[in-house]
């Protein structure tokens, strides 16, 4: 070692010896792990809610222990200190193993046991490292094991993303909401198979997007209840063993005082250490919600294309400049990016699904990679829709003289005079204005098949658009009686 070489420690386990960098609040088994996964070159500490998590769950740990009986009262209470630290935001930057990692979530674990203990020997006023005051195994993961706590903490900063995630979501669904009533009177053509259709209201479709994510909004809430369920106390396969009997109940009452949020021990231990269906059914409601906000996207593209040779429906916030050569392109890049982590939330999905499927027999070892994929996708989604609200749909203005034109042209609103003049006549007015530009409702008084009076009561946006008020379901009823 050259003298301009950084200080180190030398710290040992069942393989043998390894130095650390003198300052790092890890360990030998960190740095093992550090040289293994150079994969991702992506820490834990990307998902600051994983390491809030699992700090939680050391934090419930020391004191369970304490209450037991099994843990020093003063290496708890240290132990209680610096995890609180941690989750205040202190040595994040600490947690440096790779997300993609193998061995169940061991390296993780491991990482966050160094972390705490050398935390708390700087405390105890010792040198790191000096693991005889207190270890980052016989201590801070006294009645645990990466099999219950890794999976626990997963679940905890999951529901933490959920919860981020469904603010967002319930936001985006009040500003479509909002354009909803904004656009409610503002008529327009309606497409099925992109094809002209029958005439609606902007505002119908606006308030559909809204209706569409909140159905998204109440499918996520029902996973919040299935993620709370843990196995604290499974210890390596389920059956407990080092643990206290009365250690499982204990660790859960003091996570669940400590998060506010309900935590359920799972009935079956060697079961919940396992299985990993919730994460499937997380990520496959994720991709449900990431599809349908992408089919949103899809349409609020359309809509703007143009603007003189597109739809033109809609002007969408113009945020940068679309083109280094076609000068005045503006692109919709917002709904654009949202349908790239749509196509990310996809892709994740099919991993969730692999990794679940090739779990064998008591744990399944490809945790890290579900852990990763879904919180990612998480983060993403949450994103997406912040950016989705206040840099497009907020702005969505109506090109009003555009969709009025469309509507006074479009042979589609024959089909609201049909029940008047018959499918027949209908039908060859239809043809007539697709051949000579005429609107129908010109046609319809040219040839003498109804009043101009008439006709403005029956394609009044409130029929067109299915919102018929008492009074006008009347004069319609006497329009019949006055055609036949």
């Amino acid at each position: 070692m050259s003298d301009d070489s950084p200080p180190v420690r030398i710290e040992h386990d069942s393989l043998g010896s390894q130095e650390v960098p003198a300052d790092a609040y890890w360990g030998i088994h960190t740095a093992r792990a550090l040289i293994n996964f150079p994969i991702s070159r992506r820490t834990i500490s990307d998902y600051p809610d994983l390491i809030r998590a699992l700090a939680r769950v050391k934090q419930a740990s020391a004191r369970a222990n304490a209450k037991l009986g099994v843990l020093d009262s003063i290496k708890a209470q240290t132990i209680d200190d610096v995890c609180e630290r941690i989750v205040a935001g202190k040595f994040h930057d600490q947690f440096v193993v790779g997300v993609i990692q193998g061995g169940a979530g061991t390296s993780t674990n491991m990482n966050t046991n160094e972390v705490i203990a050398n935390a708390g020997l700087e405390q105890m006023n010792r040198p790191r490292g000096d693991y005889t005051a207190l270890h980052p195994i016989d201590d801070v993961n006294r009645s645990q094991s990466t099999n219950d706590v890794y999976p626990t903490a997963i679940k905890l900063a999951m529901i933490w993303s959920v919860q981020r995630l469904r603010a967002e979501h319930a936001q985006l669904a009040a500003a479509f909401e909002i354009k909803g009533r904004e656009f409610a009177r503002v008529l327009k053509i309606g497409r099925t198979q992109l094809q002209d259709a029958v005439p609606m209201t902007l505002g119908q479709e606006f308030s559909g997007f809204a209706t569409t994510l909140r159905e998204d909004y109440d499918r996520l809430g029902e996973v919040l209840a299935w993620l709370s369920e843990v196995n604290l106390g499974a210890t390596a396969i389920g059956t407990g063993i080092t643990a206290d009997p009365r250690y499982a109940e204990a660790v859960r009452g003091e996570l669940e005082d400590l998060t506010g949020v309900r935590i359920v021990t799972a009935q079956d231990l060697v079961e919940a250490t396992s299985d990993v269906g919730v994460f499937m059914t997380l990520s496959g409601t994720l991709k449900r919600a990431a599809v349908k906000l992408s089919k949103i996207c899809n349409d609020l593209r359309l809509l703007s294309s143009g603007p003189q040779a597109g739809f033109a429906e809609i002007f969408l916030p113009a945020r940068q400049a679309g083109s280094s050569i076609m000068p005045g392109k503006v692109n919709p890049v917002i709904p654009e990016v949202v349908n790239q982590v749509a196509f990310s939330v996809i892709g994740a999905d099919a991993t969730v699904t692999a990794a679940a499927e090739a779990g064998q027999l008591q744990l399944n070892a490809f945790e890290p990679v579900i852990a990763h994929s879904i919180l990612q996708s998480l983060d993403w989604m949450t994103n997406a829709c912040q950016t989705l609200r206040v840099n497009c749909i907020d702005g969505v203005q109506a090109n009003l003289d555009h969709l009025s034109a469309q509507v006074a042209s479009s042979v589609g609103v024959v089909t609201a005079l049909t029940p008047y003049i018959g499918y027949s006549a209908s039908a060859a007015l239809a043809h007539t204005a697709l051949t000579s530009n005429a609107s129908i409702a010109e046609l319809v008084v040219n040839n003498g098949l109804m009043t101009a009076e008439q006709v403005a009561t029956l394609l009044s946006p409130e029929r067109l658009s299915g919102f018929v008020p008492s009074e006008t379901s009347e004069t319609a009823n006497r329009i019949q009686r006055s055609v036949t």
